[in-house]
């Protein structure tokens, strides 16, 4: 992440309002010496403040982590590249990341679980409805490797996103 381009966009945006560092600073409840490191891109904002920000000066998180306006094409991108530099740039163990990513998995793909469950579920009933055993050791079997092959992609996925692509920890 490019502090010192995120700041010269602060910079940007808060003139463009015709303000001083330190009305700014007192319109924020911070001091203009805070304005100034933030602009300079010594420091970034923290996030309560990037919202702040990003109300009063009517741009999206996402711009003032890109350092500029971002047209609706650029939006999509930038926020996958943003995202993943404040993952790869932050606090975050290897295994909150793995869970973040995780949890991003399947609230993206959550039907991967449901519908082979639907499917196996029906497969069970049918074959219960029929007297038939081994459709119900069939439904069974279905839904134990749709789960195996849901659970591998996941994975992969988790890997390629809290890794760099080599099996490193990022943060090492």
């Amino acid at each position: 992440m490019d502090t010192v381009k995120i700041g010269k966009f602060l910079s940007e945006l808060r003139r463009e309002q015709e303000l001083t560092q330190e009305q700014l600073a007192e319109k924020l409840g911070t001091s203009n010496k805070t304005i100034s490191r933030w602009e300079n891109g010594n420091y970034m904002p923290p996030v309560e403040m990037l919202m702040e920000l990003s109300k009063f000066y009517g741009v999206s998180i996402n711009e003032m982590l890109s350092g500029k306006r971002l047209d609706e094409t650029e939006a999509q991108s930038a926020a996958e590249e943003n995202l993943k530099s404040v993952l790869g740039d932050s606090s975050f163990s290897l295994e909150d990341r793995k869970q973040y990513f995780t949890k991003k998995w399947k609230r993206e793909h959550w039907f991967t679980f449901v519908v082979p469950t639907l499917f196996a579920v029906a497969i069970i009933a049918f074959s219960a409805a029929l007297g038939k055993i081994w459709g119900i050791g069939l439904g069974f079997l279905v839904s134990v490797t749709a789960r195996i092959i849901s659970y591998n992609v996941m994975m992969g996925y988790v890997e390629r996103n809290a890794f760099d692509g080599k099996g490193n920890d990022k943060k090492s």
